[in-house]
Formats: structure tokens, sequence, C-alpha cells
């Protein structure tokens, strides 16, 4: 039996708009479980050094406001997958070295893009920004496609690592539960020598102590930072820093 036009017109309508916004719907869920995850509060005596991650997303960063807050250390986003620079990274670095805060740089990875050509996009962002801490590759399935396969994206991964070490670069990977055990739990070679810093609203973040740094809240206030702001620990008190940075503000 044919289907009057009209009434298929309403029905595919119905449809597009009931499409629409179930992916409304997933967007918003996508973006609240990325910046609105519940955190744990890490035990100070055991964790007394803290930090923070910014990003051109965060806006202008008042650093010696930051520092006053009892921050340690931050890690700014440098670059992204093939070209991607973060236009405040530069301003960025000065600033919070000025304010007397230890610095990190990181890359986001993209699982579909060359893992060598991304360790040189990285390389060239940080220039000659002298850097406190690990290089650190941010490795997350949100932003990418999940469901890349697992050997390639590892494989990238090693060759972005490899090239890093190659220039004398000390490698930290960050990821989350779910990244740590599918893509660095004992799969490069020399994983005893990549800094893991992991993304977790658990405590302990990982089991035992194969761990540097814990992101552990994306819904921080920190004074001089507009807005949240994701918040760090160290694994260790200011004599394990003093010994493995070497710099305590």
């Amino acid at each position: 039996m044919d289907i009057p036009k009209d009434r298929l017109a309403r029905v595919l309508a119905i449809l597009v708009i009931a499409v629409t916004a179930i992916l409304v719907a997933m967007t918003a869920w996508q973006r609240a479980g990325r910046v609105r995850l519940p955190h744990v509060e890490p035990d100070r005596d055991l964790y007394p050094i803290r930090g923070i991650d910014i990003s051109a997303h965060n806006g202008t960063v008042d650093f010696n406001a930051v520092a006053a807050d009892s921050i340690t250390f931050v890690y700014l986003k440098a670059s992204e997958g093939l070209e991607f620079r973060d236009s405040s990274f530069r301003r960025n670095h000065a600033s919070a070295r000025s304010a007397g805060l230890a610095v990190g740089a990181y890359h986001f990875f993209r699982f579909d893009c060359d893992g060598r050509r991304q360790a040189v996009n990285l390389m060239a962002a940080v220039d000659s920004c002298p850097l406190d801490l690990p290089l650190a590759i941010d490795v997350e399935e949100w932003g990418n496609a999940a469901d890349s396969p697992t050997e390639i994206v590892q494989a990238r991964l090693q060759a972005m690592i490899d090239h890093l070490r190659s220039q004398g670069r000390e490698v930290a990977v960050y990821t989350n539960k779910n990244g740590f055990w599918r893509f660095v739990h004992h799969k490069f070679e020399g994983t005893d020598s990549i800094g893991v810093w992991i993304c977790s609203f658990t405590s302990p973040p990982l089991p035992g102590d194969g761990w540097t740094f814990w992101q552990y809240s994306h819904q921080g206030r920190v004074r001089g930072v507009r807005g949240p702001v994701d918040l760090n620990t160290f694994r260790g008190d200011s004599s394990a820093w003093r010994t493995r940075f070497g710099r305590l503000q």
C-alpha cells in the first residue's frame, strides 16, 4: 500500500527532529562528562605538590596569582596532531616561568596521524623554551576515533616516543584508566622510563606506584584562572620532587 506523500513528509520530518534531538543530547552529555565529572581530593599529607594544566581555552592566566595559591607546577598545551600549535603557549610559558612555576608542555596525540611527525611538531612548538618537566603526550579516546585499531595507535605512539627520546627528551604519557590499560601498560619498549600522568577520579588512581602525575579534577578553582581548571598532583613529597625535578618554588 502506498503511503501518502504528505504523511511520508511528516514522518520524515519527525524522524529528523528526533535524530537531531538525540545528537544534541549526546553532545551535551559528552561535554558534561568531559568537564563535570566528580573528583576525589588527594591526601595533602601524601601528595603536597599540586599543579594545573592550561591551554588557550583557559584564556589569559595570572600565573603570579596561580603560584600564590599553593600551585607548584603547570603543564601547558603546546601542540596537537601534525601542525596545530597552541596560540598561548609561548606567552603562558614566559609568564609561568617568571612566576616561579615548574613548567611542562603537552601535545594532544591524534590517533590518525604519523607519530614521528607529531613529535616533530611538538619539538618545533617548544623549540628553545626551557622546560622543567617531561614532555607529555596526551592520549585520549575523547576527541579521537575511539575504534581506531589499538595496535596502530600504539605503533604511532611508540614512533612519537622514540623520536622525542632521540632528541634527548624525557617523556610522559597522559591518559585515563581505559587508555592506560589499552595503550600504555606493558605496551612499549622502555616503558619503565616513561612517566605516567593518569586522569582518575578514584584514590589511588592506579594500583601500585606506577604513576608520576595524577589529574584528579576537571572542575578545580585556582586564583588567577577564570573558570574551572584541571587539577593535578605529584606522587611524592617535596624531597621527592626536588630529587626528580630539582625545582620547587
